[in-house]
C-alpha cells in the first residue's frame, strides 16, 4: 500500500490500544477511498479520533505493460473492503455505519459486528507490506503454459513457458521455428496468455 502512513487517524493516545479492534467494513465497489477520506473526516468533525485508529484500504501496486511502457497502477486487494481499527461503541458503529457509500460491517449481528482475529490482522498487514516492497506483474504466468508473442521478431509464434523470472519480469518461452523448438527469452510486456 502506497499511503497507509497517512491514513493514521490516532492523535490521542490516553485510550488504551487495547480496546481498539479491527472491523471489516463493506464500501461500494470502487468507492473504498472515498470511503476512507470520508470516515477520518467525519472522526475529525465529531472529535473521536481517540476512539479510532488506522483505516486501511489495503492495495498493492502492480506492473502492466501498455504500448511498450511499463506502468505502475494500483490494485485493491480487497475490492469493496475497508479496514477501520475503532473502539466500538454505539457512537462509533453508528459513525461508520452512516457514512455515505458504507453498506455495512461483515460479520457479527446487525448491531454488535465482530472483529477480526489478530491472525488476520497480522496476514493483511503483511501483504500490504509485501506490495510495498516490490510491485508485482499484472499476469502471472506459469511454467507449462501456452502463449502467444505479441512484440519482438516472433510476433504471432505460440510458445511453451519454460522459465519465468519475475525479479527480471522476463520469461523463456520455447517457439518452434522451422519445426525446432527453440528457447527465446521475452518481457512480459511482449507475450499474452493464450
Amino acid at each position: 500500500m502506497t499511503d497507509n502512513a497517512a491514513n493514521d487517524t490516532s492523535t490521542d493516545s490516553s485510550a488504551p490500544a487495547s480496546k481498539k479492534r479491527w472491523y471489516v467494513v463493506h464500501a461500494y465497489s470502487g468507492m473504498e477511498k472515498s470511503v476512507q477520506r470520508a470516515l477520518q473526516e467525519r472522526i475529525e468533525r465529531e472529535g473521536l479520533q481517540h476512539l479510532f485508529g488506522q483505516i486501511l484500504v489495503p492495495s498493492e501496486e502492480v506492473m502492466e505493460s501498455k504500448s511498450g511502457r511499463k506502468t505502475v497502477t494500483e490494485r485493491r486487494l480487497f475490492p469493496g473492503y475497508v479496514f477501520v481499527e475503532m473502539e466500538m461503541t454505539d457512537e462509533t458503529w453508528h459513525l461508520v455505519k452512516n457514512t455515505a457509500k458504507v453498506t455495512g460491517f461483515i460479520g457479527g449481528t446487525g448491531n454488535r459486528p465482530s472483529p477480526i482475529s489478530k491472525g488476520e490482522v497480522d496476514k493483511i498487514m503483511a501483504q500490504i507490506q509485501e506490495g510495498v516492497e516490490k510491485p508485482r506483474p499484472k499476469t502471472l504466468f506459469e511454467v507449462g503454459e501456452m502463449v502467444r508473442v505479441k512484440e519482438g521478431p516472433f510476433t504471432d509464434f505460440n510458445g511453451n513457458v519454460e522459465e519465468v523470472n519475475y525479479e527480471k519480469s522476463r520469461l523463456r518461452v520455447s517457439v518452434t521455428i522451422f519445426g525446432r523448438a527453440t528457447p527465446v527469452e521475452l518481457e512480459f510486456g511482449q507475450v499474452e496468455k493464450v
